[in-house]
């Protein structure tokens, strides 16, 4: 196994972290919702070489606690501290995907001085959507679980890189491959984003940002140019014939973009 396991105790909530080590500047992970740390094994395995690498499975997901009561956006935040203080990663890189990615721009922005720098992938500042938890509920009771086999469920998430990587994310038990989250925690952990925008947040974010977007994203045409009006020295690149999971579809031209933005950052 190419990289180790750190489990994580804060506030009694269990974090778990894969540590893909390397040298240089550290690069901390965060997956999106109903995701999971093994979703970045790919980009992390490429950026190991020059970056000490940390990907998280973040409360609620993965192999972090199951059931946490507090699903708010600022324990999200506070977990990231955590990790970045007890594996003592100086000034990192956040880098995070959908909800990661939002957790990446409030924790930038709460502790401007901790963050070296952010790259967004499909994962925008956030705006209010009252919609967005029963629409995100609705998908996962669609899941046909459990799932006989993980080829099985490749073909449901789509097929292809988008479709294995989903389906890496799933535990085996006696009657087939079932979630390792819970459907209930993840509608809740929406609550505070569908609520509210976050655009006060988003302009204290002061470090160096990359977004990167899919050709068929999910983030919303006017939420990227409010970001860019708001912060205009941001910079932005697409990756054609990929969706929302873009890092799932082509790690390697996210590998590409990435790797371009750490080393202006050296």
């Amino acid at each position: 196994m190419p990289w180790r396991e750190h489990l994580l105790i804060r506030d009694d909530v269990r974090l778990a972290c894969r540590d893909w080590g390397g040298p240089g500047q550290p690069v901390v992970l965060l997956h999106g919702l109903a995701g999971h740390a093994g979703e970045w094994d790919d980009l992390a395995e490429r950026l190991s070489p020059t970056h000490r690498v940390v990907a998280v499975d973040q409360r609620g997901h993965g192999a972090a606690e199951r059931h946490p009561h507090d699903v708010s956006r600022a324990a999200y935040v506070e977990d990231v501290v955590a990790v970045i203080g007890r594996l003592a990663l100086h000034r990192p890189v956040l880098v995070g995907q959908s909800l990661g990615g939002h957790t990446a721009v409030l924790t930038a922005a709460a502790h401007p001085g901790l963050i070296r720098a952010l790259a967004l992938v499909e994962a925008g500042s956030g705006g209010p959507n009252p919609d967005l938890p029963a629409n995100i509920g609705n998908w996962l009771d669609s899941w046909p679980v459990p799932f006989p086999s993980r080829e099985a469920a490749t073909a449901f998430f789509g097929g292809g890189r988008a479709g294995a990587g989903w389906a890496a994310g799933l535990e085996h038990r006696a009657d087939g491959w079932w979630p390792r989250f819970d459907r209930d925690v993840m509608v809740r952990s929406l609550a505070e984003l569908a609520q509210r925008s976050f655009h006060h947040e988003w302009t204290r974010v002061t470090c160096p940002t990359l977004l990167v977007l899919a050709q068929s994203g999910f983030i919303p045409a006017d939420q990227v140019t409010e970001m860019f009006r708001l912060r205009p020295d941001i910079r932005a690149v697409s990756v054609p014939g990929t969706g929302h999971d873009v890092h799932l579809d082509a790690p390697e031209a996210v590998y590409g973009a990435l790797s371009g933005f750490l080393a202006e950052l050296a």
